[in-house]
């Protein structure tokens, strides 16, 4: 029998969905893989049971439901300010785990060269090496995520470096890209003529006095970004897989193609019962920053009066915690303990970084109050069972 092809080689089993796993066969608090545990809207679920008897239940078409990209059409050119064509410009996928995919297959040929910020989701790695390149990491200093430009510039001029990887709010950090910085990112893509791809899944989780910027919306910027994001996030339906590109028509019928042989569409149901969501008020976004910014405050005040270090989150629900306190080399073996010793588990930091930062793992606070309330009163006790 023929090996494997080489390039699946380069990359491991996902270390989130492990954790999961573990989570699941010890009776740990799932901190670590990022869903809630409360429902979505009940505008969408009412509407999903209408679905359900009067359909659709065939093939939309393959770049999505017209009712569902028009909605989608006038949702972002509200927030963004860009008016993204519905029939020309937007392709909706299973997910942003797609939409990523897709882009990248679009843009990269064998060989090309994409830069990504360390820590990154695990996805774009895998998704590089996918498409026949090869990652440049540029890192993110691990106390407060900042970048060096002169490092960024180093690696965007390489030769072959076709495209830059973008998720702002950014998966683990927490991070939200100031104006500056992506200024800063959107000149050097200009000046060595890249591609952007963004991962904008958490734009409406952003919390004040931060703000999210569309890197689309900066000069020069419409006809280079390929923004990717999903409804997983913003209206709490991680198993609903809808997700969406945006970019101009240039670059979109490109990504039709990737996407037409990667999964011929979304789930027609699916779009129907979301168009509902697409169209709520300004006052949805509103409670749900509202309701994020609680949760964070929740969790994050309970860590601290714990007395735990970790990076306050600009946006998205996720928390770096540092460990150094513990004393342990391999945060993996760190989060195992704590998984089935303790009862919460998080993600080791290290599967986020290019480089060797082993002090830092993640969780998520997209909770229930009493599920954060519980796994806080389970970490009372993490300094006496970690050794501390």
């Amino acid at each position: 029998m023929k090996d494997l092809s080489i390039r699946t080689s380069h990359f491991y089993e996902s270390v989130i969905r492990n954790m999961t796993r573990l989570a699941n066969s010890c009776g740990a608090i799932n901190l670590s893989q990022g869903f809630p545990d409360f429902d979505p809207p009940k505008a969408m679920m009412d509407r999903l049971a209408e679905v359900a008897h009067n359909g659709p239940h065939q093939y939309a078409l393959t770049i999505g439901a017209q009712n569902f990209r028009e909605a989608l059409s006038k949702k972002q050119e509200r927030f963004s300010g860009i008016f993204y064509d519905p029939n020309k410009e937007i392709v909706i996928t299973c997910g942003s785990t797609e939409a990523m995919m897709a882009s990248m297959m679009a843009v990269c040929n064998p060989g090309d060269k994409v830069v990504l910020f360390s820590p990154f989701y695990e996805n774009y790695t895998a998704d590089t090496i996918l498409s026949g390149a090869s990652p440049i990491y540029v890192p993110l200093d691990p106390h407060d995520f900042t970048f060096d430009p002169n490092v960024l510039e180093d690696a965007m001029k390489q030769p072959g470096v076709k495209a830059v990887v973008l998720c702002n709010p950014s998966n683990p950090s927490g991070k939200v890209f100031t104006r500056a910085e992506l200024e800063t990112i959107a000149a050097l893509a200009i000046k060595y003529d890249l591609y952007v791809i963004t991962d904008e899944v958490y734009e409406h989780i952003v919390f004040a006095p931060n703000r999210h910027t569309y890197m689309a919306t900066l000069p020069g910027m419409r006809e280079r970004t390929i923004e990717c994001s999903s409804l997983s996030k913003t209206y709490s339906v991680t198993g609903w897989r809808l997700g969406y590109v945006l970019a101009c028509e240039r670059i979109m019928e490109r990504v039709k193609k990737v996407h037409d042989f990667l999964t011929v569409g979304a789930a027609a149901p699916l779009m129907e019962s979301a168009v509902v969501a697409l169209n709520f008020g300004d006052e949805y976004y509103s409670e749900l920053a509202a309701h994020y910014a609680h949760m964070k405050e929740l969790f994050t005040g309970g860590l601290k009066n714990l007395g735990f270090n970790f990076t306050e989150p600009q946006g998205t629900y996720f928390v770096m915690m540092d460990i150094s306190e513990f004393g342990y080399k391999s945060d993996t073996e760190f989060c195992e303990k704590m998984a089935r010793e303790v009862g919460v588990a998080a993600v080791p930091g290290s599967s986020f970084f290019r480089e060797p930062v082993n002090h830092l793992i993640r969780f998520h606070f997209a909770k229930k109050d009493e599920t954060l309330l519980e796994s806080l009163n389970r970490l009372e006790s993490l300094k006496k069972v970690m050794g501390k």
